[in-house]
């Protein structure tokens, strides 16, 4: 199973100096990922963690890109109906452009009503954006030449299409991804309740005549017991998921650098 970690787009930590320092030393610590959260218009009753501060998770990750090599660059997840289909496009063909093909795409269709509101788009319209935005995504990476409000025009550049995981739970969220995506980003659940539920998700992979797919999901993680991280570690992996997303809930770069020396004591951490 693949380690990732969450990078802290929010808050006092989202800062220049702490993101490049973050993200260098998981990449130095051998961390397959690091995955960024989409947060656009945080109501005040809403803010406490973060202050409200939330850098935009693709221009976090365009800049990430700039400052490390090989690991992965995730969104964790990008809320597709708060941005235009065309643009979100060309965004994610940028940043795998440059980053060199690291990008992988979480998108669901988000559940805020405060920010729906601020941004002016119909809340009870998210599922039907979300699946023609990935749609949309899908044609773009498939052809040169995509089509927008009826008008032809090249799509470059066009790298490999990221991989692209579903967030979400409940019956929508599995159709989504097994017509949309490559996989799925179950949030919230245990290893117990997640493996009845990816068994059945690659079961109808296979029905449908598609590759297995990917399962990522987050968690946090007892650095301070070694022997309980990696019990969860094992416990996620035996429960069916590929990739798994520490969340660390660091509070600056030095903070950070010491949970991941932790971390890279744990059996199998390093990519």
């Amino acid at each position: 199973m693949k380690i990732g970690m969450g990078l802290r787009n929010m808050g006092e930590a989202a800062d220049r100096k702490t993101l490049t320092r973050c993200a260098q030393a998981a990449e130095e610590a051998g961390l397959d990922s690091l995955w960024v959260f989409d947060h656009v218009a945080i109501p005040p009753e809403e803010s406490e963690g973060s202050g409200g501060l939330y850098l935009d998770p693709l221009a976090t990750l365009a800049y990430v890109a700039g400052c490390t090599r090989r690991i992965g660059l995730g969104t964790g997840v990008l809320v597709l109906p708060y941005r235009p289909a065309l643009l979100t496009a060309k965004w994610l063909a940028t940043i795998q452009q440059l980053s060199g093909d690291r990008l992988l795409l979480g998108a669901a269709p988000g559940w805020m009503q405060a920010e729906f509101r601020a941004l002016g788009v119909d809340r009870s319209k998210r599922g039907r954006i979300t699946d023609e935005t990935l749609a949309f995504i899908n044609s773009c990476f498939a052809d040169d030449v995509a089509t927008s409000n009826g008008q032809e025009f090249l799509f470059r550049p066009r790298p490999a299409r990221p991989p692209v995981f579903i967030g979400g739970e409940g019956e929508h969220a599995i159709a989504r991804a097994l017509k949309y995506a490559d996989g799925w980003i179950p949030i919230g659940k245990k290893p117990a309740e997640l493996a009845p539920l990816i068994s059945d998700y690659r079961e109808r992979a296979a029905q449908a005549g598609r590759p297995q797919p990917e399962v990522v999901t987050f968690t946090q993680l007892n650095t301070d017991d070694p022997g309980e991280a990696q019990a969860t570690i094992e416990d996620f992996a035996g429960a069916g998921v590929d990739r798994l997303v520490w969340v660390n809930r660091y509070e600056s770069a030095d903070h950070c650098l010491g949970e991941l020396e932790k971390i890279q004591q744990l059996p199998g951490a390093a990519a």
